[in-house]
Parts: C-alpha cells; structure tokens; sequence
C-alpha cells in the first residue's frame, strides 16, 4: 500500500486532537501560568528552537496573532549580533554545541522577569540543553515543549547527561513520535514528519489561553495584528514601544 495524503492528515489530525483535548482538560494550564505571570511583572517570553523547532519560535515571536512580549532566540544571533562568522551556520554543529549558549545569551537581553519557552523534538542537543541550565541557574522558569516519546529514547547529548524535559518546569508533549516521521513506504523509508505541525498547534493553544487569560483579568492581550490590514502597523508599533528594549522588532 503506498502512504498518500489521506494516511499523512489521518496522522496529524489525530495528534492535533489529542493536543486540543489536552488543552481542554487544562494540560498547559501550568506552562500558562508562568508565561502570564512573565507579562504581568513586566517580563517577556523568550522562545528558542533549534532546527525545526526555530519555526516554533517563530510562530510565538512575531507573526500576526501572536503575543507582542515574545522575544525570538535564533542561533543566528551569534553571527548577527555576535562575532560567529556566518559558515558557522552550516550543518548541525552550532545545535550540538553547548559552548555556544554564554555567546548567545551575551547578545540576547534578558530581563529578570523573563521566562523561557524552548522547543526540540529530540530534546538532547548541546545548545537545547545548555541554554535551559543556564537560564536556570538565572533564576527563570523554564517550559519545554519536545517529543516525549523520541527525547525518552535516545542518550543526552549534553556533557551534564540530561534532557531539556528533565531541566524544564514545565513540559508539553507535542506528541511527535520518535523520529518524528509517521508513515512508511518502501523499503522502510520514513516520511510525514509532524513536529512542526503540532509544534505550530501548541504554540498557538499557548498564547490562546495566554491572551485569554490576560482578558478574563480585564486587560486587553497585547498581540500583534496583520501588518497588511489596515491600523495593523499603528496598533503594533504603539505596543511595541511598550518593549522596545526587550524584544526585537520582527514585523
């Protein structure tokens, strides 16, 4: 039987509802929590992802729809703002490097209020890891979003010999199964990967309940509109100005 469409929806849509029933029974409610707590007191969220995962920090930090006090962590940001050379950028080695994170967080700014919400399917690699230690030993809390099932399956790639699950505060599975890939065609070769779908789905479920929460307090969420509708640029530069020295602008 060849795997088509229908196989690949089937997949990811019964991880999306297992996700949205997660939800519903206040699965996140914790990782909320610290994120709204993180606002209120004047702090941002700093989200962080690696390889795939930069897309989950991307669809926190940025885009239409999203919370305004989100700050994206990139690795890029060592060749950007740091003095990396930009060849650095090719291949994995940045990713398993868990030197790179003193440089990265030199370039980044941080406020004491600040949480952090770092993604990582495999939740192993050098950087994923030593970056949540380090901020850690800051004082911030921590949440992970990662495959529980692939991260419970494989050796830490860390020197400290730990997973991002086990330094996190709070952990959300995105229930991505080991190797992230969901159906298999000839000659055992694995395709449909859906870390990054129902990565994008918890990001959204997060500033969901985030920006909902912060209106059932009776403030008004601080979110971005599309900058292609009309007011969309007003509205965000008017609340950016509110962060400008925390996030950096990306819309």
């Amino acid at each position: 039987m060849i795997a088509g469409a229908p196989d690949l929806l089937a997949e990811a849509t019964g991880r999306l509802e297992r996700l949205a029933a997660a939800a519903a029974d206040g699965a996140y409610d914790a990782a909320i929590d610290l994120m709204v707590d993180a606002i209120d007191a004047g702090g941002v969220i700093q989200a962080f992802g690696t390889g795939h995962s930069q897309a989950f920090a991307m669809e926190m930090a940025g885009r239409a729809g999203g919370l305004i006090p989100t700050n994206g962590i990139a690795l890029r940001d060592v060749v950007l703002f740091g003095n990396r050379e930009p060849a650095a950028l090719f291949g994995s080695e940045l990713e398993r490097d868990p030197n790179v994170v003193g440089e990265l967080l030199r370039v980044t700014r941080i406020g004491e209020e600040d949480v952090f919400l770092i993604a990582s399917n495999s939740g192993v690699n050098g950087s994923i890891v030593g970056l949540a230690l380090a901020v850690k030993e800051r004082g911030h809390k921590v949440i992970a979003v990662t495959s529980l099932e692939h991260t419970n399956s494989v050796e830490p790639q860390h020197p400290s010999g730990v997973r991002l699950a086990e330094v996190a505060d709070v952990v959300v599975d995105n229930l991505a199964p080991r190797g992230d890939t969901t159906l298999t065609i000839a000659d055992g070769v694995g395709v449909g990967a859906v870390s990054s779908i129902t990565g994008a789905f918890v990001a959204q479920l997060l500033t969901l309940g985030v920006a909902q929460r912060l209106a059932d307090a009776g403030g008004t969420p601080p979110v971005y509109l599309s900058a292609n509708v009309p007011g969309g640029d007003e509205h965000n530069r008017a609340l950016q100005h509110l962060y400008r020295d925390r996030i950096r602008w990306s819309v």
